[in-house]
């Protein structure tokens, strides 16, 4: 009993206690006395082990988990702007909000993967996703369309891997530092691209999702490159000709429609084989071909860019790869599921099943069963379901929902700084202005414009095998060339290279084929030209080494066709220095052909003509005519004395032969034969003139083809001030010109002294004399001055007033006849006097307060001045 009474008396029931006599109690006093000692005794060994315990534990240390801070690459945050480095009162609120949306998330849904709504930015502060997009529109031309920004993302930023490729990044740098640094992960170039796409008008989202192991790492190396995929050519139907009524049938086919329909089955037989056999072979390859399988397929997390039609004439929903810059349908087999996907408006979350990729996912961010979004307010029309009758009379409800829409939260406005890139660092494209991308059998090299010496800005290189070892083709773009060099192929199995020319060029060269091994003149190559831009309107030019062919448009005398055949040049003894043409080759046959000129005779019109030069002969083809299916012909033989000048040429009836189609029509005179003749001696003069100078044209070309190569000099524009450094030079010389003047004009200024030393010859020293005299006519001269302009104010004052007065005189005698508009004119001249007079008035007393403050201001300038100094 004496063990509980102190613990009841300690919880306040101490009633019983004070019952008791006083007695009894002293002696439940001296009873407990030695049971407190006891539990004193208990209590410190009870410390102790307590005091052992607390040591123990102390031994134990749970550290929670760290959050690992991106390391900053910048040298100095500070200098980032303060969005970067704070939130804002409504950014707080919306990572909260995000925050408990993650919580309902993950509660509701445990098997899926954790959602991207808070990383951290350059500065290691929680930022929303979506306001991590900023829509901006560049500058420059090309960012306009999707397929331009794309491009333009892919190359400029170099991609960085996520690691691990499973997690979501915990970064997420703003779209500025990303320009600025020219790298990031797949998140950081879709947020870049879809503020670009918005900035350009389209309906753009960046999605995180999972994809392909070759997707996710940019790897193309089994894709086809783009430049090498054939453009579909749209094929238009024919339209069957409508059968008039009294049009000529065709002939019958006469031929067995037995045979003939064996004949098809046989060739369809053969087509059907061939294509069977061809994808088998197909078929063979890529499963040679096939990657090896990868155990975190379906794991490995992405992201990319939708765009939704509608926007921009989008006709239909696709996505764009950030990493290659290429579009694909949402049903392309490389993008394996959908998480989510945001812009800068919202935060939408994928409930469809992903299970066969994203080719069945319907895009309607409006319907709630298939999006979850986070926030309200969203410009998608949403899908309503139909509500149950509801009483006229409820206004709560209607109360409820208006204090539900005031509580509604929007979006804080984007906290990255605007974009900033120049002119130079978007020509600059890639970093450090190069880059090389692998493909199937194929290497794709870029270039910045003005990087190579040469103008080159894209090189194909195109393989035989998968290791890039056996090269079959390189095609070059070039760009900003002088000589207009816009695209050379080089086909190494043939040694064939072609090169294709923009317009402007001299000698309107379009394109030059030829072979590398042989580029000197008076070998194999074909040249075409711009023939619309040329003089003898030559299309086309054929070249060997015993023949030329060229092809012309539009001549005056229809000449369409030249063929020239040499013959094997004889070696001669050639002095030092000779050109090229001193030794030539010699002509053997010159054909040329003509179109039918409507304004002579068939039988006069020359359809072909033949210089055969070797043997001293001439023909000539005529049209034929409509009604006929031969031609006239004739045939002179050169007469022996044709070469020579001056000498009358002489012909006989044996040395020309002629073929006559209509023979009732009477034969030509023989003058008329003579002067065919001499036309002909003279067209061949022309002729073999003219191939030579074709001949030298192609020497010219080759020429200059050397020296442009060796040169390469590339054309600047001349509003590019930055490398045009004529431009720069010129720029300069008018800066330096600027200084030169202002400098003169400052060396020029007005001494005041300057007149009264030239009274005096100006003198080298200045005695004391000469100096008080100085003084005294410049203060004299600046004296006489001031009274004089004062003098000429008051004169001016004086003369206005006394104009006024005559003018209120005049008022006061023609007051009574006088009209309204007389009225009007004199009091409009009656206040613009008075505002005359008043800043006459002003200008006076202006000048009175200022003329003494000029007088002592010269006077000390005189006392200050080194020249007089001394004697003040």
């Amino acid at each position: 009993m004496s063990d509980e009474k102190p613990a009841e008396t300690e919880n306040g029931t101490d009633q019983e206690t004070t019952e008791q006599p006083p007695e009894e109690s002293a002696n439940l006093e001296n009873d407990a006395t030695p049971t407190i000692a006891e539990e004193t005794e208990e209590e410190l060994v009870e410390s102790e082990d307590v005091q052992a315990l607390k040591e123990e534990l102390d031994k134990i240390t749970v550290a929670p988990p760290a959050i690992e801070v991106p390391l900053i690459d910048f040298e100095n945050l500070s200098d980032y702007p303060v969005s970067y480095k704070d939130n804002e009162n409504k950014e707080t609120l919306v990572l909260q909000y995000a925050e408990n949306f993650r919580r309902q998330y993950v509660h509701l849904y445990r098997d899926r993967k954790p959602l991207l709504l808070n990383p951290l930015n350059e500065c290691g502060i929680e930022k929303f996703v979506c306001t991590t997009i900023r829509p901006t529109l560049l500058p420059y031309q090309e960012l306009y369309d999707y397929d331009g920004a794309a491009e333009f993302v892919a190359d400029y930023i170099t991609f960085i891997p996520l690691a691990p490729a499973i997690e979501l990044p915990k970064t997420l740098f703003s779209p500025a530092t990303v320009l600025k640094k020219q790298k990031g992960h797949c998140f950081e170039m879709s947020t870049l691209l879809c503020s670009l796409l918005l900035g350009a008008g389209y309906d753009a989202y960046v999605v995180s999702g999972y994809a392909t192991r070759e997707t996710c790492l940019c790897d193309e190396t089994r894709e086809i490159c783009p430049l090498m995929k054939k453009k579909q050519q749209v094929k238009q139907e024919e339209k069957k000709k409508e059968a008039k009524k009294y049009s000529v049938k065709p002939p019958k086919d006469l031929r067995s429609k037995f045979i003939i329909k064996q004949e098809r089955r046989k060739i369809a037989e053969q087509e059907k084989e061939e294509e069977k056999r061809r994808k088998e072979e197909e078929e063979k390859q890529a499963e040679l071909e096939k990657p090896p399988p990868d155990e975190l397929f379906g794991l490995r997390i992405h992201s990319w860019v939708l765009v939704l039609s509608g926007k921009r004439e989008v006709p239909e929903n696709f996505f764009i790869e950030p990493l290659t810059g290429n579009s694909f349908p949402t049903s392309d087999p490389s993008f394996l599921g959908i998480e989510s996907l945001w812009n800068n408006s919202n935060y939408w979350v994928c409930m469809q099943d992903c299970s066969e990729g994203c080719k069945n996912l319907i895009f309607d961010l409006g319907d709630c069963a298939r999006w979850e979004y986070m926030f309200p307010q969203t410009d998608k029309p949403t899908l309503t379901i139909p509500d149950a009758e509801e009483d006229a009379l409820d206004f709560d409800d209607e109360e409820d929902e208006e204090k539900e829409e005031e509580k509604t939260l929007d979006l804080p406005p984007s906290w990255v700084q605007p974009f900033e890139l120049s002119l130079r660092e978007f020509q600059t494209r890639c970093p450090l202005g190069k880059k090389t991308l692998l493909y199937k059998r194929a290497k794709l090299e870029k270039f910045a414009e003005y990087l190579m010496k040469d103008g080159l800005v894209t090189k194909l290189s195109i393989y035989e095998d998968k290791e890039l070892k056996n090269i079959i083709q390189v095609k070059e773009w070039m760009a900003n060339r002088k000589d207009k060099l816009e695209l050379r192929v080089h086909n190494h199995r043939n040694g064939i290279v072609t090169e294709y020319y923009a317009k402007g060029r001299p000698r309107n060269l379009k394109e030059h084929i030829y072979k590398a091994l042989t580029p000197g003149p008076e070998s194999e190559r074909t040249m075409i030209f711009y023939d619309h831009a040329r003089v003898d309107g030559l299309a086309k030019r054929d070249e060997t080494a015993t023949e030329m062919t060229e092809h012309f448009v539009d001549r005056d005398d229809f000449l369409y066709y030249r063929h020239v055949e040499f013959g094997k040049r004889q070696k001669k003894l050639e002095p030092a220095g000779a050109g090229s043409s001193s030794n030539s080759r010699p002509i053997n046959k010159i054909v040329d052909k003509f179109h039918r000129n409507r304004a002579k005779p068939a039988n006069e019109d020359v359809a072909e003509r033949v210089f055969l030069i070797s043997e001293d002969r001439m023909q000539l083809t005529f049209h034929h005519e409509d009604t006929k299916i031969s031609a006239s012909t004739r045939e002179f033989l050169k007469p022996p004395n044709a070469n020579d000048k001056g000498s009358v040429l002489t012909m006989s009836p044996d040395m020309t032969t002629t073929f006559q189609v209509d023979p009732h029509k009477p034969p030509p005179k023989n003058l008329v034969i003579y002067q065919m003749l001499v036309e002909l001696i003279e067209g061949e003069e022309t002729t073999v003139n003219s191939v030579r100078e074709s001949e030298e044209e192609v020497r010219e070309i080759l020429s200059d083809r050397i020296n442009e190569e060796a040169a390469s000099e590339l054309a600047i524009s001349v509003y590019d001030t930055e490398r045009n450094e004529k431009a720069k030079q010129h720029r300069k010389e008018l800066e330096r010109l600027q200084l030169e003047e202002k400098m003169r004009r400052e060396e020029m200024e007005l001494d005041y002294l300057a007149p009264f030393l030239a009274q005096i010859g100006d003198p080298e020293k200045i005695s004391k004399q000469q100096a008080y005299s100085l003084k005294e006519d410049c203060l004299a001269d600046l004296k006489h001055r001031l009274i004089d302009k004062a003098n000429l104010i008051q004169a001016r004052f004086e003369k206005e007033t006394s104009e006024l007065q005559k003018k209120q005189n005049w008022y006061q005698q023609n007051q009574v006849s006088m009209n309204k508009e007389d009225e009007e004119e004199y009091l409009n001249y009656c206040s613009e006097a008075m505002f005359r007079i008043h800043i006459l008035e002003l200008r006076l007393n202006r000048h009175k307060e200022t003329a003494p403050l000029k007088y002592m201001a010269l006077e000390q300038k005189i006392r200050n001045d080194q020249r007089l100094s001394e004697y003040f």
